[in-house]
């Protein structure tokens, strides 16, 4: 079951510069802040608010710092903004199996790691009405960050 809005990711060119904009502009400050090798991104959560199931909701900058990053193809077709939306859910493993039983094309066979020690798997843009979707299981909360 998806319980919440985790995070809408939002891909960046300057990740200190749009970090900037966000704290000057509306006051959100930055919650936490990692480098993802992986993923190829250096990246800020600015958190927004707590959720009634002990989760958040944030906004994730994500700068790519390769060229050959998902984030950083996806900035050369499009510039920056809104590059997905993350539900947040308890069972990342369940949910994928339950989405792809409804013919949904799951971008991995196995969830990964993501922001925070979350575990993350993503769903086909072309299969959700043209928006990346990700699926997020938060980090039990004594795993700190």
């Amino acid at each position: 079951m998806l319980t919440r809005i985790d995070h809408i990711g939002i891909a960046c060119h300057n990740l200190d510069e749009t970090v900037e904009f966000y704290r000057a502009t509306y006051g959100f400050e930055v919650f936490h802040t990692e480098v993802n090798e992986e993923q190829g991104v250096r990246e800020a959560m600015l958190k927004i608010n707590e959720t009634d199931d002990g989760g958040a909701s944030y906004l994730q900058l994500l700068e790519p710092i390769r060229e050959d990053s998902t984030v950083a193809k996806w900035l050369a077709k499009n510039g920056e903004g809104v590059h997905h939306i993350a539900f947040g859910t308890a069972d990342v493993d369940g949910e994928a199996d339950a989405i792809r039983g409804k013919g949904v094309r799951v971008l991995y066979d196995e969830p990964r790691r993501g922001s925070m020690g979350s575990r993350i798997t993503f769903l086909h843009p072309k299969d959700c009405h043209g928006v990346l979707t990700e699926l997020v299981t938060s980090a039990p909360a004594d795993a700190g960050h």
